[in-house]
């Protein structure tokens, strides 16, 4: 086990784990709930593992005494009567109704579900990694509670947590599976080895890079929408093109925003780009300059959808980077659109990364 101390002194890279834990925070899915949130995000980050398994400990004993939500799963079996549908070939290619038997598809109710599997597999790989014994022992008899009642201990993969819809009346059991991939989030860098390592930095760079675009959407949920903006993420733009050819559309590049912010009170929308990789480049002539591919690319997001909406009209850009060298905000107006190049420095404690982040958002840079 590893210990919080220790832990809480790691970098991936040169950015500190505790640092990765809040992006993971804000990327998860347990920014929907607005109230539980909070106190997580208030809470101190080199505790935030033991916090989180507190939570999911708490939920999974709740679930528990009120019984653990059941789901449909499929069989195939040879059976004396018919049960569910028969399955004409398999019957017919074994000749079993000259055996008096029949092969059946079917389904029966069972409590061995992936959302329960995830819980499971989440509480056994948590009990060693918090630092708090006691916490650890809470977290390991849950999980052999589980598997009592029939629970397996393999993690399931996402296509099978995909098939397991969680409806509308089991929101307790959506808060418990966002607490569970938290969990195994949290836990990706403190273990030396595990499932999901991080081996290389080229791998590193990926996933934080993606890890980032996340949570600063998530950021922007959780601080803007209870002002009375509105915050989408993935926007699809399409070109204004008032003649084509048939097959133009199969050549014209897709345009994607990574989040796309409208502030109350008709003030002008932000799109935002977030990128990982450094926002400088080598200059033609000597020194430094901001690379042109990304310039363009907000250009185009920004001059392509004048003329669509009131609030397209003016629409604010930025490129948005992390660092962990020198901070930097510059910004500049480009035919009536002000573009602002801003990078977040993670090597910052956490309430800095969090007021960097918002004064960003809120201001447009």
């Amino acid at each position: 086990m590893t210990s919080g101390v220790t832990v809480s002194k790691r970098m991936v890279g040169r950015i500190p784990v505790r640092n990765l834990w809040l992006l993971m925070l804000y990327a998860s899915d347990l920014t929907r709930y607005k109230d539980r949130f909070n106190a997580l995000v208030e809470a101190d980050n080199d505790d935030l593992p033991d916090l989180v398994t507190e939570l999911l400990v708490r939920a999974v004993d709740y679930r528990l005494r009120r019984n653990l939500t059941r789901g449909y799963r499929d069989h195939q079996a040879v059976l004396p009567r018919v049960r569910g549908r028969i399955d004409i070939l398999a019957t017919e290619a074994h000749q079993l109704l000259s055996r008096g038997e029949v092969a059946c598809r079917f389904q029966d109710l069972t409590i061995n579900t992936p959302r329960n599997r995830l819980v499971r597999a989440a509480m056994e790989l948590m009990a060693r990694v918090v630092s708090n014994e006691g916490l650890a022992q809470r977290s390991r008899s849950l999980a052999s509670s589980l598997a009592r009642l029939g629970v397996g201990g393999k993690r399931p993969t996402r296509s099978d947590l995909a098939l397991d819809q969680i409806g509308r009346n089991d929101e307790d059991d959506r808060f418990m599976v966002a607490l569970a991939l938290l969990a195994f989030d949290l836990a990706l860098p403190t273990e030396e080895s595990g499932p999901t390592p991080l081996v290389s930095p080229e791998r590193e760079e990926t996933w934080v890079r993606r890890l980032f675009e996340k949570a600063v959407l998530g950021f922007a949920r959780v601080e803007l929408e209870p002002l009375g903006w509105t915050v989408r993420g993935g926007v699809p733009l399409y070109w204004q093109v008032s003649t084509q050819s048939s097959g133009i559309p199969a050549f014209l590049p897709r345009m994607v925003t990574d989040i796309v912010l409208d502030p109350p009170c008709g003030r002008r929308r932000l799109v935002v780009d977030t990128k990982f990789a450094s926002i400088f480049t080598a200059g033609r002539f000597g020194g430094v300059g901001f690379k042109s591919p990304y310039i363009y690319q907000m250009y185009a997001y920004l001059r392509s959808q004048e003329g669509n909406d009131v609030q397209s009209e003016g629409t604010n850009g930025m490129l948005l980077h992390p660092t962990i060298e020198d901070s930097m905000c510059e910004r500049a107006e480009i035919q009536g659109h002000t573009i602002t190049f801003a990078t977040v420095d993670l090597r910052e404690s956490t309430a800095a990364i969090r007021s960097e982040l918002r004064r960003l958002l809120r201001n447009g840079g």
